[in-house]
């Protein structure tokens, strides 16, 4: 398994923007999913055409003249406001406002969708980035398996914090032994055993943007963002101890180690930086 749970990682989960607004005020609500078939990943070509540009009636899609814009998100089959929330790290009450979807329960596939704050400027590669679903974990047939990578057995020290986004004073999720090292191709991120119950700790200060078992193959994860660099993603607990929204602080316990659509007890964490997975043991201290 790449990425969370060693399936490559949303290739989705990249863009990290602002979450400039506050949290709507209104109890969460799981938006229902979309069921048609439309467009994967936005490209930031000016020549992209969407697959799908009006809905059954034959009215054009809400904002398809925005479809490959960077900042920009097509609404995808399977969907949900609090899926794309994840996925582009953002709260998905932010993305109602920015939209000014009058219910959020209703989405179109093809739907484009402004994910980043109107104020904010999207990076100029011009990807809207995804921040956790990989699309190997949304096609059918996923088996939830692990696959082991290598250790690393002499990892490269961290780059000098320069201050800013870059100093942000990473810290050991969990404190069990390494049993899965960084592998581009094949893992993501760090496997960390452990027993169950053991406490999983946020690596930095930050704000949960996704908690749920809603994205399949990491059983019961947490996204945090820590700022507009890096986001941190923690896969396979038993339990889940914050809500999105919640400013969580460096090592305060936010789960319970577990094996959810995992083959064991143990948990799965990443690093990335502006959306690409990176090494956690270049940031992490010596231990």
């Amino acid at each position: 398994m790449q990425g969370f749970g060693n399936r490559g990682w949303l290739a989705g989960v990249t863009l990290v923007s602002v979450l400039a607004l506050a949290a709507c005020t209104a109890p969460p609500r799981v938006p229902a999913p979309v069921e048609d078939r439309a467009s994967t990943t936005m490209t930031p070509s000016a020549a992209a055409v969407p697959p799908i540009t009006t809905d059954a009636s034959g009215k054009p899609l809400p904002g398809i003249e925005n479809y490959g814009k960077p900042g920009y998100y097509a609404v995808r089959p399977g969907d949900t406001l609090r899926r794309i929330g994840a996925e582009t790290g953002q709260s998905w009450q932010n993305i109602v406002r920015w939209n000014n979807l009058e219910n959020p329960d209703r989405i179109e596939v093809g739907q484009v969708l402004r994910v980043i704050p109107p104020s904010a400027t999207a990076d100029p590669s011009g990807a809207v980035t995804r921040p956790v679903l990989p699309p190997a974990v949304v096609l059918p047939g996923g088996n939830g398996s692990t696959a082991s990578a290598p250790v690393p057995s002499a990892p490269a020290k961290a780059p000098v914090a320069t201050g800013g986004d870059e100093d942000v004073g990473w810290i050991w999720p969990a404190s069990g032994s390494l049993i899965a090292g960084f592998d581009e191709a094949k893992n993501k991120g760090l496997d960390i055993g452990g027993k169950a119950g053991d406490a999983v700790l946020a690596a930095a200060d930050g704000r949960v943007v996704y908690a749920g078992a809603g994205l399949r193959g990491y059983g019961n994860l947490i996204i945090l963002k820590h700022n507009n660099t890096y986001l941190t993603a923690y896969a396979h607990n038993q339990a889940l101890l914050v809500k999105e929204d919640q400013s969580v602080q460096r090592g305060q316990k936010i789960a319970e180690m577990g094996n959810s659509d995992a083959d064991r007890v143990k948990l799965h964490f990443e690093i990335r930086r502006q959306g690409k997975p990176v090494d956690p043991s270049r940031y992490l201290p010596t231990r």
